[in-house]
Protein backbone atom coordinates (compact mmCIF):
# COMPACT_ATOMS: atom_id res chain seq x y z
CA UNK A 1 0.00 0.00 0.00
CA UNK A 2 1.34 3.54 -0.82
CA UNK A 3 -0.34 6.64 0.99
CA UNK A 4 0.56 10.07 0.60
CA UNK A 5 0.44 12.97 2.42
CA UNK A 6 1.55 17.01 3.34
CA UNK A 7 2.82 18.49 6.26
CA UNK A 8 -0.15 20.70 7.77
CA UNK A 9 -2.82 21.27 5.83
CA UNK A 10 -3.52 24.90 6.51
CA UNK A 11 -1.39 26.18 4.10
CA UNK A 12 -2.50 24.43 0.76
CA UNK A 13 -4.58 26.79 -0.86
CA UNK A 14 -4.31 25.09 -3.96
CA UNK A 15 -6.42 22.16 -3.15
CA UNK A 16 -9.34 24.84 -2.27
CA UNK A 17 -8.47 27.12 -4.90
CA UNK A 18 -9.15 30.50 -2.69
CA UNK A 19 -6.82 32.67 -0.77
CA UNK A 20 -7.75 31.13 2.73
CA UNK A 21 -6.30 28.58 5.17
CA UNK A 22 -7.27 24.77 3.95
CA UNK A 23 -9.35 23.05 6.87
CA UNK A 24 -8.29 20.03 8.08
CA UNK A 25 -12.13 18.39 6.68
CA UNK A 26 -11.14 19.84 3.55
CA UNK A 27 -7.59 18.49 3.09
CA UNK A 28 -9.01 15.07 3.98
CA UNK A 29 -10.91 14.67 0.52
CA UNK A 30 -7.65 14.07 -0.73
CA UNK A 31 -5.04 12.77 1.34
CA UNK A 32 -5.67 9.96 4.02
CA UNK A 33 -2.84 11.30 6.50
CA UNK A 34 -1.07 14.75 7.24
CA UNK A 35 1.72 15.88 9.30
CA UNK A 36 1.20 17.27 12.47
CA UNK A 37 3.98 20.14 13.84
CA UNK A 38 1.53 21.64 16.24
CA UNK A 39 2.89 19.38 19.00
CA UNK A 40 6.25 20.33 17.96
CA UNK A 41 5.61 23.19 19.62
CA UNK A 42 3.41 22.32 22.59
CA UNK A 43 1.34 20.07 23.74
CA UNK A 44 -2.22 20.85 22.51
CA UNK A 45 -5.37 19.97 24.26
CA UNK A 46 -7.68 17.51 24.33
CA UNK A 47 -10.41 19.57 23.22
CA UNK A 48 -7.86 20.38 20.17
CA UNK A 49 -6.98 16.93 19.28
CA UNK A 50 -10.95 15.82 19.46
CA UNK A 51 -11.64 18.92 16.88
CA UNK A 52 -9.33 17.32 14.43
CA UNK A 53 -10.48 13.97 15.04
CA UNK A 54 -14.49 15.15 14.20
CA UNK A 55 -13.32 16.57 10.45
CA UNK A 56 -11.87 13.18 9.51
CA UNK A 57 -13.04 9.87 8.51
CA UNK A 58 -12.05 7.22 10.84
CA UNK A 59 -9.63 5.75 8.96
CA UNK A 60 -7.44 8.90 8.66
CA UNK A 61 -4.27 8.73 9.85
CA UNK A 62 -1.79 11.74 11.84
CA UNK A 63 1.80 11.84 11.18
CA UNK A 64 2.78 13.13 14.70
CA UNK A 65 6.35 15.42 14.74
CA UNK A 66 7.77 14.86 18.26
CA UNK A 67 7.62 17.75 20.90
CA UNK A 68 10.83 19.86 20.10
CA UNK A 69 11.91 19.09 23.99
CA UNK A 70 12.10 15.54 23.69
CA UNK A 71 14.53 15.92 20.30
CA UNK A 72 17.25 18.66 21.85
CA UNK A 73 15.61 21.61 19.83
CA UNK A 74 13.55 23.57 22.20
CA UNK A 75 14.78 26.67 24.66
CA UNK A 76 14.22 25.05 27.70
CA UNK A 77 16.95 23.43 30.14
CA UNK A 78 15.47 20.24 31.43
CA UNK A 79 16.27 18.37 34.36
CA UNK A 80 15.88 14.50 33.43
CA UNK A 81 13.51 14.30 35.56
CA UNK A 82 11.46 17.07 33.94
CA UNK A 83 12.34 15.19 30.52
CA UNK A 84 10.79 11.69 31.42
CA UNK A 85 7.62 13.79 32.47
CA UNK A 86 7.13 15.71 29.05
CA UNK A 87 7.32 12.57 27.52
CA UNK A 88 4.75 11.14 29.77
CA UNK A 89 2.79 14.50 28.80
CA UNK A 90 3.44 13.67 25.04
CA UNK A 91 2.41 9.92 25.52
CA UNK A 92 -0.80 10.62 27.38
CA UNK A 93 -2.11 13.60 24.56
CA UNK A 94 -1.49 11.04 21.86
CA UNK A 95 -3.84 8.54 23.58
CA UNK A 96 -7.12 9.23 21.58
CA UNK A 97 -5.70 9.61 18.45
CA UNK A 98 -3.51 6.16 19.23
CA UNK A 99 -6.77 4.48 20.35
CA UNK A 100 -8.82 5.20 17.34
CA UNK A 101 -5.79 3.87 15.17
CA UNK A 102 -5.64 7.31 13.30
CA UNK A 103 -1.59 7.86 14.38
CA UNK A 104 0.46 6.13 11.56
CA UNK A 105 3.55 7.26 13.38
CA UNK A 106 5.70 9.56 15.78
CA UNK A 107 8.31 11.96 13.38
CA UNK A 108 11.20 12.18 15.51
CA UNK A 109 12.93 15.11 13.99
CA UNK A 110 17.02 15.58 15.07
CA UNK A 111 18.74 18.29 14.59
CA UNK A 112 21.96 18.48 12.98
CA UNK A 113 23.66 19.17 16.24
CA UNK A 114 22.36 15.07 16.97
CA UNK A 115 25.21 13.31 15.63
CA UNK A 116 26.83 9.53 15.04
CA UNK A 117 27.93 9.13 18.85
CA UNK A 118 27.96 6.64 21.94
CA UNK A 119 26.01 9.39 23.79
CA UNK A 120 23.21 10.29 21.12
CA UNK A 121 22.91 6.51 19.69
CA UNK A 122 22.72 6.28 23.92
CA UNK A 123 19.67 8.21 23.46
CA UNK A 124 17.81 7.25 20.94
CA UNK A 125 17.62 4.13 23.49
CA UNK A 126 16.21 6.38 25.97
CA UNK A 127 13.65 7.79 23.61
CA UNK A 128 12.45 4.21 22.36
CA UNK A 129 12.22 2.99 25.89
CA UNK A 130 10.27 5.90 26.86
CA UNK A 131 7.35 5.95 24.23
CA UNK A 132 8.40 1.95 23.92
CA UNK A 133 4.41 1.57 22.57
CA UNK A 134 4.40 3.80 20.06
CA UNK A 135 5.41 3.91 16.18
CA UNK A 136 8.07 6.03 16.14
CA UNK A 137 10.17 7.02 12.60
CA UNK A 138 13.87 8.38 12.65
CA UNK A 139 14.58 11.27 10.52
CA UNK A 140 18.39 12.90 11.33
CA UNK A 141 19.46 15.59 9.66
CA UNK A 142 23.86 15.23 9.94
CA UNK A 143 25.67 13.54 7.28
CA UNK A 144 27.89 11.40 9.97
CA UNK A 145 24.61 8.87 10.31
CA UNK A 146 25.48 7.86 7.28
CA UNK A 147 29.17 7.76 6.76
CA UNK A 148 30.89 4.68 5.86
CA UNK A 149 30.29 1.71 8.26
CA UNK A 150 27.34 3.66 9.87
CA UNK A 151 24.83 3.70 7.09
CA UNK A 152 24.24 -0.24 7.72
CA UNK A 153 24.87 0.04 11.33
CA UNK A 154 21.86 2.95 11.43
CA UNK A 155 19.69 0.28 9.52
CA UNK A 156 20.39 -2.18 11.67
CA UNK A 157 20.00 0.06 14.90
CA UNK A 158 16.46 0.92 13.55
CA UNK A 159 15.37 -2.74 13.12
CA UNK A 160 16.78 -3.88 16.59
CA UNK A 161 14.86 -0.65 18.02
CA UNK A 162 11.84 -0.91 15.71
CA UNK A 163 12.72 3.01 14.52
CA UNK A 164 11.71 3.29 10.80
CA UNK A 165 14.07 5.23 9.20
CA UNK A 166 12.53 8.21 7.32
CA UNK A 167 14.11 8.30 3.77
CA UNK A 168 14.88 11.77 3.15
CA UNK A 169 15.23 14.01 -0.28
CA UNK A 170 16.96 17.27 0.39
CA UNK A 171 19.83 18.89 -1.09
CA UNK A 172 22.99 17.17 -0.62
CA UNK A 173 26.71 17.35 0.20
CA UNK A 174 26.29 19.23 3.26
CA UNK A 175 27.19 17.97 6.96
CA UNK A 176 23.52 19.51 7.47
CA UNK A 177 21.89 17.11 5.27
CA UNK A 178 21.81 13.88 4.16
CA UNK A 179 21.76 11.09 1.28
CA UNK A 180 18.54 10.07 0.34
CA UNK A 181 18.37 6.20 1.56
CA UNK A 182 15.76 4.40 1.35
CA UNK A 183 15.74 0.89 3.59
CA UNK A 184 13.08 -1.49 5.46
CA UNK A 185 13.53 -1.23 9.28
CA UNK A 186 10.54 -1.90 9.83
CA UNK A 187 7.78 -4.36 8.78
CA UNK A 188 4.79 -2.14 9.26
CA UNK A 189 5.76 1.14 7.62
CA UNK A 190 8.56 2.22 5.12
CA UNK A 191 8.79 6.60 5.64
CA UNK A 192 9.76 8.81 2.82
CA UNK A 193 9.65 13.25 3.48
CA UNK A 194 10.01 14.90 0.70
CA UNK A 195 11.51 18.55 1.15
CA UNK A 196 12.91 19.47 -2.22
CA UNK A 197 16.10 20.26 -3.58
CA UNK A 198 17.02 24.06 -3.29
CA UNK A 199 20.37 23.67 -2.50
CA UNK A 200 21.15 27.90 -1.90
CA UNK A 201 17.86 28.08 0.20
CA UNK A 202 19.19 24.91 2.39
CA UNK A 203 21.83 27.19 3.74
CA UNK A 204 19.56 29.96 3.93
CA UNK A 205 20.38 32.19 7.38
CA UNK A 206 18.06 34.86 8.89
CA UNK A 207 14.21 34.83 9.88
CA UNK A 208 12.71 33.60 6.79
CA UNK A 209 15.45 30.83 6.08
CA UNK A 210 12.28 27.68 6.40
CA UNK A 211 10.77 29.37 3.72
CA UNK A 212 13.59 29.43 1.43
CA UNK A 213 14.44 26.14 2.45
CA UNK A 214 11.23 24.27 0.84
CA UNK A 215 11.12 26.73 -2.39
CA UNK A 216 10.90 23.89 -4.85
CA UNK A 217 8.80 22.07 -7.18
CA UNK A 218 9.63 18.67 -7.82
CA UNK A 219 9.69 18.04 -11.98
CA UNK A 220 8.12 15.74 -13.83
CA UNK A 221 11.11 13.17 -14.08
CA UNK A 222 11.81 13.68 -10.83
CA UNK A 223 8.45 12.32 -9.63
CA UNK A 224 9.16 8.81 -11.96
CA UNK A 225 12.76 8.34 -10.69
CA UNK A 226 10.89 8.59 -7.49
CA UNK A 227 8.24 5.90 -8.90
CA UNK A 228 11.21 4.48 -10.09
CA UNK A 229 12.52 3.77 -6.42
CA UNK A 230 9.60 3.28 -4.50
CA UNK A 231 7.90 0.60 -6.32
CA UNK A 232 10.14 -2.69 -5.75
CA UNK A 233 10.07 -1.57 -1.38
CA UNK A 234 5.98 -2.33 -2.15
CA UNK A 235 6.22 -6.32 -1.86
CA UNK A 236 8.81 -5.59 1.40
CA UNK A 237 6.36 -3.16 3.52
CA UNK A 238 2.95 -3.24 4.44
CA UNK A 239 3.11 0.60 3.81
CA UNK A 240 5.00 3.30 2.06
CA UNK A 241 4.07 6.40 3.09
CA UNK A 242 5.33 9.48 0.90
CA UNK A 243 5.04 12.88 2.26
CA UNK A 244 5.41 16.26 0.07
CA UNK A 245 7.19 19.13 2.51
CA UNK A 246 8.47 21.24 -0.23
CA UNK A 247 5.52 24.37 -0.15
CA UNK A 248 7.07 27.42 0.28
CA UNK A 249 5.51 28.33 -2.60
CA UNK A 250 2.41 26.04 -2.42
CA UNK A 251 4.29 23.36 -4.61
CA UNK A 252 3.51 20.50 -2.10
CA UNK A 253 -0.35 19.43 -3.10
CA UNK A 254 0.48 19.62 -6.68
CA UNK A 255 3.21 17.60 -6.54
CA UNK A 256 1.12 14.55 -4.11
CA UNK A 257 -1.62 14.98 -6.34
CA UNK A 258 1.14 14.20 -9.50
CA UNK A 259 2.83 11.60 -8.45
CA UNK A 260 -0.85 10.02 -6.72
CA UNK A 261 -1.39 9.91 -11.06
CA UNK A 262 2.19 8.80 -11.95
CA UNK A 263 1.91 5.76 -9.16
CA UNK A 264 -1.90 4.95 -10.80
CA UNK A 265 -3.37 4.78 -6.73
CA UNK A 266 -6.38 5.78 -5.54
CA UNK A 267 -7.34 6.44 -1.77
CA UNK A 268 -10.48 4.81 -0.10
CA UNK A 269 -11.98 6.11 2.77
CA UNK A 270 -11.36 10.50 1.74
CA UNK A 271 -13.27 12.83 3.47
CA UNK A 272 -16.58 12.71 1.17
CA UNK A 273 -18.69 15.54 3.48
CA UNK A 274 -16.23 18.19 1.94
CA UNK A 275 -16.32 19.21 -1.61
CA UNK A 276 -13.29 18.39 -3.48
CA UNK A 277 -12.47 20.60 -7.11
CA UNK A 278 -12.49 18.59 -10.03
CA UNK A 279 -9.47 17.62 -12.32
CA UNK A 280 -8.00 20.81 -10.31
CA UNK A 281 -4.78 19.29 -11.73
Amino acid sequence: MITLGLTTWSEHQTLINQPRPTTLAEYAAYFPTVEVDTFFYGIPKAATILNWQKQVPVTFQFVIKANQALTGQGQEQLTGQQLKERFKLFAQALQPIKAAGQLKTILCQFPATFQATSRDVAYLRFFRLMLQDFPLTLELRHQSWYQGKNAAGLVKFCQEQQYTLAAVDEPTGQLESVPFYPAVTTKSLMFWRLHGRNQLGWQAKGKDWRKKRTLYRYSPAELAGFKQKLLPFTKQVKEICVIFNNNSAGDAAPNALQFQKLLGITFTGLNTKSPRQIDLF
